[in-house]
């Protein structure tokens, strides 16, 4: 597996999240965590419009990080934004040996693996959508890859306050 230089990153880190669930108040406070401690983070705080395709810059963001952490919230699955970055993470970890941490927050990680509950909707709800089912599988594939990465489970204040001890 190839790995990143760490000369050819222009970030350590890329935060992968939903901005309704997690903007205002954990992916805030890893940002200010992080920049804190003189890690360089990627942290999309532009409005992105809906049903367009991911933009370049961010797709060039992704491949340009060392590590990308992904913030797996309530209605993370229900965005095609955060399912277009977790495909580009997904293949960056595969053909770059990009590190990939993920974040369980306030949801279940067996329903992000394996797509239930309200991940299972939203997938639901992409199908009927979308003409594309390739896109929808693309998705799925490089969910259940990375939910199944060892990572943090923040559903208590006892991890949540193990997490943040480590920035």
């Amino acid at each position: 597996m190839a790995s990143i230089a760490a000369s050819s990153c222009k970030y350590d880190v890329f935060l992968s999240f939903r901005g309704e669930d997690t903007r205002k108040n954990f992916t805030s406070h890893l940002y200010a965590g992080l920049c804190q401690k003189g890690i360089i983070t990627f942290k999309d705080d532009q409005e992105l419009e809906r049903g367009k395709t991911i933009s370049q810059e961010l797709l060039k963001a992704i491949q340009d990080s060392k590590i990308s952490i992904v913030i797996f919230s309530r209605s993370y699955a229900s965005s095609s934004w955060c399912l277009d970055e977790l495909v580009q993470i997904f293949e960056c970890m595969k053909t770059q040996g990009q590190m990939v941490m993920p974040v369980f927050y306030h949801v279940n990680p067996t329903e992000v693996r394996e797509q239930t509950g309200e991940y299972g909707k939203s997938f639901a709800h992409h199908e009927q959508r979308f003409n594309n089912l390739h896109n929808v599988q693309q998705w799925r594939t490089a969910m259940t890859a990375l939910a199944n990465l060892s990572g943090w489970d923040l559903q208590d204040r006892y991890t949540y306050n193990s997490f943040s001890c480590i920035i």
